[in-house]
């Protein structure tokens, strides 16, 4: 890996992709293990954890959280190959965060809402970064990510609540300007796109008839930062109210 290079570009841009992070055996070994945990875990999972566009249909399976219950996506948080990679990044030491799943299942209406990570995971200061493997073949029409360059370095915009289940809070002021800023990336399944956790970025939804846009994210948290509890227990509050509201939890 070219580091300098990457290095730079994820401190102007905050992203940077690389090509090829997974290849042969290794993407094909954890594919496997993502359908392994579908088929035989994911039927024994809380609510919370596998969120479905209609859980009466699990071809719609859209998300999953808390991978790292498991121990094959364990193993994966301290794998040499992302963990020197985020600490290149960022900088210093890290320490992997959790395990998530992503999918745009064909036929629905499933856009991620534009927003910044870290207003989720309110770390300061914000070390932190999300690594995100392609799985299909993403592009324009089924759903692929759009950045804001440089829009980590201008601090965390204005969020509001969203109807969007798993991306409960989305940015408030969200304008043309935005919209004419943004660089949409395509990927090949094994190509990993990686942001800073201020990076603005959306998705929009899938418009293919067939195609799904699955992906693999790791999120990982420098040395340096710590989590503004205050911050992080509002957003919990605000996420498991959207949850009930939307049927999601009970109680």
């Amino acid at each position: 890996m070219d580091w300098p290079k990457l290095q730079a570009e994820f401190a102007s841009q905050g992203y940077v992709i690389i090509r090829g992070f997974l290849q042969g055996m290794a993407l094909a070994e954890l594919q496997a293990e993502i359908e392994r945990y579908i088929r035989e875990v994911v039927p024994l999972l809380p609510e919370t954890d596998a969120f479905y566009q209609d859980r009466q249909n699990p071809e719609t399976l859209k998300q999953l959280n808390r991978m790292q219950q498991d121990a094959a996506f364990a193993k994966v948080m301290t794998d040499p190959h992302w963990q020197t990679t985020a600490e290149q990044l960022l900088g210093e030491a890290v320490t992997a965060q959790g395990v998530e799943w992503f999918n745009k299942p064909p036929g629905t209406n499933h856009p991620t809402p534009p927003h910044q990570d870290n207003f989720y995971f309110c770390f300061t200061p914000p070390q932190v970064l999300t690594m995100w493997l392609a799985l299909d073949v993403v592009d324009e029409e089924n759903g692929c990510l759009r950045y804001i360059p440089g829009s980590h370095r201008r601090g965390i915009r204005p969020h509001r609540r969203t109807q969007t289940l798993g991306f409960s809070q989305g940015i408030a002021d969200y304008g043309a300007g935005d919209h004419a800023a943004e660089v949409a990336i395509h990927c090949q399944p094994g190509d990993v796109l990686i942001h800073h956790g201020d990076t603005i970025h959306r998705a929009t939804a899938n418009q293919s008839a067939t195609r799904h846009r699955r992906s693999f994210a790791l999120v990982f948290q420098g040395a340096s930062c710590q989590r503004d509890a205050a911050a992080y227990e509002r957003y919990l509050q605000s996420a498991s109210s959207q949850h009930r509201d939307m049927g999601v939890l009970t109680s």
